[in-house]
């Protein structure tokens, strides 16, 4: 069974989020994708996060005619992961995606096959990530390519211990980052630019100024924002 993996902080979930879905359902026969909201992303936010249970409610509610998408707590204040089943001295520990997967893949039968879905603007920081080289051999990734990005660039944005020569990525500098990359430890697969130009910072002021929202989302969750005032100020 192919199964995806489409994580995020979804404040709020939006249109975007599921054309990337549906488009790696599409491309990559994907018997289904678990939608799963962060409670404590890794790197720092720029703006408060609306609560857990906002954000994982308004995913349940985008997913809701969805069939092969599922919202998932495993990412949850209360869920535990494999390394760290305790609080640490500094407070709650992050929702890693190493940790998400893992907890994940041991749920899974070994024949299972699974998919980690991102942007391109989000895999150009998977170095940063914690576990990197460990996460990318865990599953294979699709990554949402769009205009700007190169091979090479993907390539370049490895882990060092996983990125190619400059001698070797030099001649994909300007070839257009899609088809697949295939390195020892990692396999990228790429989905030609989605082309919905929608952003959460330009939904939560489009809140804040009242204007209506179900441009960028479906009306279940613009009804569940403008009922629980979330956005608003």
């Amino acid at each position: 069974m192919n199964i995806g993996i489409l994580g995020g902080t979804f404040d709020p979930i939006h249109r975007g989020h599921l054309a990337l879905a549906q488009a790696a359902q599409a491309a990559f026969s994907l018997n289904k994708i678990y939608v799963i909201p962060a409670n404590l992303p890794p790197h720092k936010q720029e703006h408060a996060l609306a609560p857990y249970l906002d954000r994982y409610a308004m995913v349940a509610l985008a997913c809701a005619e969805e069939k092969t998408l599922l919202p998932s707590s495993l990412e949850a204040p209360v869920a535990v992961c494999l390394e760290s089943s305790k609080k640490s001295r500094s407070g709650p520990r992050p929702n890693y995606s190493i940790d998400t997967v893992r907890v994940l893949k041991a749920q899974l039968k070994k024949s299972d096959q699974l998919f980690f879905i991102l942007g391109i603007d989000a895999f150009q920081a998977i170095a940063s990530w914690q576990q990197a080289e460990e996460l990318l051999g865990e599953c294979e990734f699709i990554v949402a390519s769009r205009p700007g990005y190169s091979l090479a660039d993907v390539a370049n944005a490895l882990p060092k211990a996983l990125r190619p020569s400059a001698a070797v990525t030099k001649p994909f500098a300007r070839q257009v980052a899609k088809g697949q990359l295939i390195l020892p430890g990692v396999t990228v697969h790429f989905l030609e630019d989605l082309k919905v130009a929608v952003s959460a910072t330009a939904i939560r002021d489009a809140v804040k100024a009242k204007r209506p929202l179900t441009k960028w989302l479906t009306p279940e969750v613009a009804d569940y924002i403008k009922k629980m005032g979330l956005y608003a100020k």
